[in-house]
């Protein structure tokens, strides 16, 4: 039989393979990857500064230690060039030289990239955006070679936020910039975020809000950044944290069908035969979730149908608890396509929001605050499955 091929070796190939395998340990699994193949959990690259973890110690297995774990073979800096979906078959580049790689099935676990702004400037190349380990350890570089500690992150999202916290919590001087008029513009009501805003400048954050990055040039050692609005800033390092886009160029050569994401059925299947997707490139009937319960979630009814018993894939309310511990925040997003009325309370040390439909039931919530973050529980069995399980 042939083997079932896990392309990428991110979060969700791992514990695929890792949920695969409490089902399966014989059934011969290969993992290609285009980097190093080492594992490790991507969400603790926005707060490892502040508990001051070096690159080494984030890892936590290089690709022999995982192979040897999950019986399985790990081909690293190794590019996909081709699927031939009617023949089961892959074409492979390595070091040069090009190989084939027959699969029974085939999972894109392939991610997604950091999107790239367009700005001018001639350090405009010198923006960095942390995405990997491997961009993690360039990043920690880059900090540890200025003497200033100025940074400025283009991109008030939840991963800008989490930066800007971690940097602060450092010793670091932060400026955030981004064109919406409020952080987590996408996430939260306006009261919650002004709330939320406020805390983070109270710890030290600086925000420059309804504007962008227009030019970047170098001042010696330093960066002048220049914004929409006129303003400059000498800074020491500038981050990207404008969110992500998922890798799809490697499916759409095949004739998967694509979105936003890579298309898939609650089987996690695609409209091409014995090929699947999971983790942030994955849009699961018309939803895409970068997160990390949704891809345990990917992965314990994909390892379930690899195995020969065809599981649903089955989204609960997943909370996302945001790591900014000068603001704590829980964040159940609204769907995109239902509207909902934003219903706020103050409380003693922070706010709790409820996004309300037109039937009068929850669809969404925002804690902020530790009190308020003990009704996460509660509130998420009250909203109704984004996925719901099927028999």
């Amino acid at each position: 039989m042939q083997p079932i091929v896990i392309i990428g070796s991110g979060m969700a190939g791992y514990t695929l393979a890792r949920e695969f395998r409490k089902l399966n340990p014989e059934h011969e699994l290969v993992m290609i990857c285009a980097d190093d193949g080492v594992n490790y959990a991507k969400p603790t690259l926005s707060n490892a500064l502040v508990g001051n973890k070096a690159p080494e110690q984030i890892a936590l297995g290089d690709a022999a230690k995982m192979a040897a774990q999950l019986n399985m073979r790990i081909e690293t800096h190794t590019v996909v060039a081709a699927i031939d979906a009617q023949a089961h078959r892959l074409t492979l580049k390595q070091n040069g030289q090009t190989q084939e790689q027959t699969y029974s099935k085939l999972i894109l676990a392939v991610g997604a990239q950091p999107i790239r702004l367009p700005i001018q400037g001639d350090a405009a190349d010198d923006i960095l955006a942390v995405n990997s380990l491997i961009d993690y350890r360039a990043f920690r570089e880059r900090l540890a070679s200025r003497q200033d500690k100025r940074v400025l992150i283009i991109g008030a999202g939840l991963i800008g936020c989490e930066f800007a916290n971690d940097l602060q919590n450092t010793g670091h001087q932060v400026t955030v910039v981004d064109l919406a008029p409020q952080p987590l513009g996408r996430l939260l009501p306006a009261e919650t975020a002004q709330h939320f805003q406020s805390k983070l400048q109270e710890a030290g954050i600086q925000f420059e809000l309804g504007t962008t990055v227009q030019s970047i040039q170098h001042d010696g050692d330093d960066y002048v950044v220049e914004l929409a609005n006129g303003q400059r800033f000498t800074v020491d390092v500038v981050l990207s944290a404008v969110g992500l886009q998922p890798n799809l160029a490697l499916a759409q050569a095949a004739g998967i069908q694509t979105s936003r994401g890579i298309i898939a059925d609650s089987l996690l299947q695609t409209n091409v035969n014995d090929i699947y997707t999971i983790g942030d490139c994955a849009e699961v009937q018309g939803t895409l979730l970068p997160y990390v319960m949704p891809i345990m979630q990917q992965a314990r009814a994909l390892a379930k149908t690899l195995n020969g018993e065809s599981t649903h894939v089955h989204y609960p309310a997943m909370p996302v608890a945001v790591k900014t511990p000068a603001a704590p925040l829980t964040v159940l997003p609204v769907p995109v396509d239902v509207s909902a009325e934003w219903q706020t309370e103050i409380l003693e040390d922070g706010m709790l929001a409820k996004a309300i439909d037109a039937e009068g039931t929850l669809r969404g919530f925002v804690l902020l605050g530790a009190t308020a973050g003990k009704q996460r529980l509660a509130l998420a069995k009250l909203v109704p499955d984004l996925i719901p399980a099927q028999a």
